[in-house]
């Protein structure tokens, strides 16, 4: 269990799944650029972080949902969480496409487990709605979901509590969109012998 003191940001999960140096540098280094991408899904993001419900077609849709774990050692705030009859169903809000990997799965699984937590009921499913092609994905949270998930808020927080910084390693398909790039630099530091040897050092 966690104190509340050592809670990570449920973005932390997202941010260490995508890329662990990414995670590092903005929780460790406490680094931050913003890019075209990143802009545009906060625009998002402001648009539904507002502490407040409405009623659709009988279902309660509540806006900025606080939400925490201290099994987990996480907290944040759930999108958007829907609520069919006692059930709560979270939905993701993305600026973007699906992504090739877990990393927005397991921030959404993150928030059930968090209201799994908190509300001592089951959260068997949720969506992630992508802004571009306008549309829902459904996620299922089966055993390897929420296993990955747990594993990932365990080796963020080790990651985090030990402030490391892995070495950074180039990827076209996720450095190319990253807002960290320029920071992070990996066509130049993939090793430091490497940069060490470019600069003649």
């Amino acid at each position: 269990m966690h104190s509340e003191a050592d809670f990570l940001p449920l973005s932390a999960l997202q941010h260490y799944v995508f890329c662990p140096r990414q995670c590092a540098l903005i929780h460790v280094e406490l680094l931050w650029a913003e890019n075209r991408f990143t802009a545009e899904g906060r625009l998002l993001h402001d648009r539904v972080d507002r502490e407040e419900y409405e009623i659709r077609d009988g279902v309660r849709i509540e806006y900025a949902v606080p939400v925490s774990s201290y099994r987990l050692g996480l907290a944040g705030k759930a999108d958007v969480v829907e609520f069919h009859g006692s059930r709560p169903f979270p939905v993701e809000h993305k600026r973007g496409r699906p992504k090739p990997d877990d990393c927005d799965l397991v921030q959404l699984c993150a928030q059930a487990l968090c209201l799994e937590e908190m509300m001592k009921v089951e959260v068997p499913a949720g969506a992630i709605f992508y802004g571009q092609p306008r549309r829902r994905l459904q996620v299922n949270f089966d055993p390897p979901l929420r296993e990955k998930t747990v594993a990932a808020a365990t080796a963020a927080h080790n990651r985090i509590d030990n402030g490391t910084v892995p070495p950074a390693e180039y990827d076209a398909k996720k450095c190319r969109h990253c807002s960290m790039l320029e920071i992070c630099m990996p066509k130049k530091r993939c090793s430091v012998t490497a940069y060490l040897q470019e600069f003649n050092l």
